[in-house]
């Protein structure tokens, strides 16, 4: 038993466990990440609650007070309160948005301000058509104009408000629409005998990170543009027409009732929430350079690449007939683990491709120059930090290439495979492992000899 200990199998199987082993860190960097992403979310959380935060416009709703008959009670009958909900037939609606980035500590999150014009038509063929076909009786005249707005924080303006030409004002109201505040303004329908009702719209809107609407019209439209090159359309509908370049983006959308799930006239409590949040749609002010999402790719791949630098010091170990300790291989992997930690303290200073740089030649001058001291040869140690430079340059490469990665990241394995392969060809497996013929002068303190 003792001499199989000595075999090179039985190092190839504790090079293995001592990999297996730095997987203890790498999670706790994995954890260190999470933790890193929950600071910057409550980061954002700050900047929106003094700016409004993720925000959902929809356009103005009619709500209609009910009146029904209830059950008799003894020789009552008690009437139930409730209302209805009419939408649009036509809904148009134009957004112009200025961006900005704003900073809480070291983060920093995209916000806007939304310069909104809604222009919307309601039917009087609709009203009356609905009203005959309700169980309940009418109010007409307590009936409100209800616009729904995610976040009431961010409302900034409200430049014009015109309901057939005469101008009105928006009142704070305490109800809801689904799961987002309004604002109201009352109408008398039986005053407007049988009239159409048109809408005008205009505001100024502050939120952060995504601004989407709500198609409440028969048709809907949406034109929409802002100074952002990086646009995510996001939610039930993409735009019919987009265009992106390097000053900003523009897009258009058109919805008709057929393309949601809900119809244009409903009694309110009856479930509408989740149907109604399953029809937003609108844009993302996606970040391409989130060094949170980057960082837990490098980290994915953290394992593969301290298996591969270890299997590069056994080569060396193996074909140049070198003695290496397992606490050596300890100390390389360590160094190794310590990459992830500063290149997350990096990106979030100074960006991902700088502080990748960084770390990476940090831990190669590192490693290369603590082989090269323990074996007395600087050319090994230039050969060892110039393989572990070319690893983190194909772990670059694999978290750049992010459609391609899986491909990029299948064909390296498969040539370090192949590599390992012919490299090892000729090895004895049941040969003893390499012993020093006899200790060079030199420090107590150096591990690995020459054979």
């Amino acid at each position: 038993m003792g001499k199989w200990t000595q075999t090179v199998t039985a190092k190839v199987l504790g090079i293995g466990v001592l990999a297996l082993v730095m997987t203890i860190p790498l999670m706790q960097v994995r954890a260190l990440v999470g933790e890193r992403q929950q600071l910057r979310a409550g980061a954002i959380a700050q900047i929106a609650q003094g700016w409004g935060g993720r925000q959902v416009l929809g356009g103005p709703v009619l709500v209609v007070p009910t009146i029904r008959p209830a059950a008799v009670i003894g020789s009552q009958s008690l009437p139930h309160a409730g209302s209805e909900s009419v939408l649009a037939d036509t809904l148009k609606t134009d957004v112009t948005m200025a961006v900005q980035t704003r900073r809480y500590g070291i983060y920093d999150a995209p916000v806007f301000v939304a310069t909104v014009k809604l222009d919307a038509r309601f039917q009087p063929r609709d009203l009356a058509q609905f009203r005959q076909a309700s169980t309940a009786q009418w109010q007409g005249g307590k009936a409100e104009l209800r616009l729904p707005i995610g976040d009431l924080r961010g409302l900034q303006e409200v430049g014009e408000l015109r309901v057939n030409g005469k101008p009105m004002r928006f009142d704070s109201s305490a109800a809801r629409f689904g799961p987002w505040s309004t604002v109201a303004v009352p109408i008398d329908l039986d005053a407007l005998a049988g009239q159409p009702i048109d809408v005008e719209i205009g505001l100024r809107l502050a939120g952060t990170g995504s601004l989407q609407l709500l198609p409440l019209a028969r048709s809907t439209d949406v034109g929409m543009r802002a100074p952002w090159r990086d646009p995510g359309f996001v939610g039930a509908a993409l735009p019919q027409r987009q265009r992106i370049d390097a000053q900003g983006f523009s897009a258009h959308w058109h919805l008709l009732d057929l393309n949601r799930s809900y119809g244009q006239h409903w009694t309110d409590g009856g479930g509408m929430d989740q149907a109604l949040a399953a029809s937003v749609f609108g844009v993302q002010l996606y970040q391409p350079v989130d060094v949170y999402q980057r960082n837990v790719r490098a980290g994915k791949y953290g394992l593969l690449f301290i298996a591969m630098t270890f299997v590069a010091f056994f080569l060396f170990e193996v074909l140049k007939r070198l003695r290496v300790h397992p606490v050596q291989y300890l100390l390389v992997g360590a160094a190794l683990a310590t990459f992830y930690v500063v290149l997350l303290a990096l990106s979030e200073q100074i960006g991902f491709g700088p502080a990748y740089a960084l770390a990476a030649a940090a831990v190669v001058l590192i490693v290369g120059g603590y082989a090269a001291a323990v074996l007395r040869a600087r050319r090994a140690g230039a050969m060892l930090g110039g393989v572990l430079a070319l690893v983190y340059a194909m772990l670059y490469g694999l978290i750049a290439a992010e459609q391609y990665a899986l491909l990029i990241g299948a064909l390296v394995l498969l040539a370090t495979v192949a590599l390992m392969m012919y490299l090892t060809r000729r090895i004895d497996w049941y040969a003893y492992a390499p012993v020093a013929a006899a200790a060079s002068p030199g420090p107590p303190a150096a591990i690995m000899e020459r054979s």
